[in-house]
């Protein structure tokens, strides 16, 4: 019996994803990479209704891209990310050049200024954030770290002995060594008993390890379970990986840290929208205020060429009192941190969110934004005709505060 035609573009179509995948994997991508050049090779399919992979030509792939910019709209990193994933599958998969895309309707790439914090506003941020999330923030803006380099330390990444960080970037395939600075020593040396005790918990719950690339657990069948290779920040429970019926430690996950962030950022009531990456840019300029050298900056952040390390450790003392320096204006002090009340400049922080919640739908509740900015009812008053929210966002606030008395 014979396959039909559309059996025969589906089982064509697997085994092109399949190789997309291997090809990938080969050459050592990050997952992030994996998961959205297989995503687009998938749009791209669906918009040409499952078109076999070996009948696929430059003019579909003109005609997908332009109808990503022109009818969904999509951004320019977007974009841009699905040329080059489906740059990638002809080239890799497929065995084909693009040629020349001549009358693609490319979407034009406008970068955001990066935001960028004060110190005192650095201070509050921390003052609103718990433990772990709160040391991870000091790691991002003290070392200039990406999210993703700081929750993947490990262990053995951390050398107290000569106040060293060594930090791997999956994505530039690259290595980096950057000073510790003293009070993120200190606090790190602290969270490392935490890192032991539950580490021995995992041992004695008889847990199968740390995840670790598939190569170095080949190479050290024994090494999941050593102290070295375990998490700086590990998650709070034990994944369990379905195939193999283990349960196996994670670190942190992005999106707990960047909810954490978000939170904290809220509650300190800031006119500026902060992220993760938000205190790696505040981390360059302050040090670019502090007169220090672009280059020494270039290097603790990872954009430079591999240098030789004599030269690297030789300007080691002087990248350790420039941050040194940094790190010292934001030792924990929390009974510092700013207290809201009814002062002026607090009175029109609250009306100006209450304006932009005016104007944005942002997935909260009029009453969720009261609570998280700890509005008092003498404060509403005050500002209660200022804010341009419609009546019954008013009468909302007007009940809340009733209910509260």
């Amino acid at each position: 019996m014979k396959s039909s035609p559309d059996t025969e573009a589906h089982s064509s179509w697997d085994q092109a994803l399949l190789s997309l995948s291997n090809e990938i994997k080969e050459r050592q991508y990050s997952p992030k990479t994996l998961k959205f050049y297989i995503l687009w090779a998938e749009k791209l399919r669906y918009f040409t209704l499952h078109k076999p992979p070996g009948m696929l030509d430059v003019e579909d792939v003109k005609l997908f891209l332009t109808h990503l910019a022109v009818e969904r709209k999509v951004g320019a990193s977007s974009h841009n990310q699905a040329y080059n994933a489906l740059l990638f599958f002809f080239r890799n998969v497929l065995h084909r050049e693009f040629g020349t895309l001549e009358g693609v309707m490319r979407v034009k790439s406008n970068p955001p200024v990066p935001v960028v914090l004060s110190i005192e506003e650095v201070k509050i941020v921390l003052s609103n954030l718990d433990y772990p999330y709160d040391l991870i923030l000091k790691v991002l803006y003290c070392c200039g770290l990406m999210l993703s380099e700081c929750i993947k330390l490990r262990v053995n990444d951390l050398n107290f002995d000569a106040m060293i960080l060594t930090i791997y970037n999956e994505t530039r395939k690259k290595k980096r060594i950057i000073p510790m600075p003293k009070n993120l020593k200190r606090e790190l040396e602290n969270h490392f008993r935490y890192i032991v005790e539950k580490h021995e918990q995992d041992l004695a719950a008889d847990y199968a390890g740390v995840f670790l690339p598939s190569a170095i657990e080949r190479k050290y069948p024994g090494a999941a379970k050593e102290l070295v290779w375990q998490w700086v920040f590990p998650s709070k429970e034990l994944t369990f990986v379905p195939d193999t019926g283990e349960l196996r430690r994670y670190h942190l996950h992005e999106t707990h840290v960047q909810k954490a962030i978000k939170m904290a950022v809220r509650k300190s009531r800031l006119l500026k929208r902060a992220s993760a990456r938000t205190f790696r840019h505040t981390f360059a300029s302050h040090l670019l205020e502090a007169n220090v050298d672009l280059s020494i900056i270039k290097e603790i952040m990872g954009y430079s060429t591999t240098i030789d390390t004599h030269t690297f450790l030789h300007d080691m003392e002087k990248k350790r009192s420039a941050i040194d320096n940094l790190s010292q204006s934001i030792k924990p002090n929390k009974a510092q941190a700013p207290k809201t009340g009814p002062a002026l400049h607090q009175l029109e922080l609250a009306e100006m969110q209450l304006l932009g919640f005016a104007h944005a739908s942002n997935g909260y509740s009029i009453k969720d934004l009261v609570e998280s900015m700890g509005l008092a009812q003498e404060e509403w008053e005050q500002i209660k005709n200022k804010t341009y929210l419609n009546e019954k966002d008013i009468e909302e606030i007007d009940y809340y505060f009733e209910k509260r008395k």
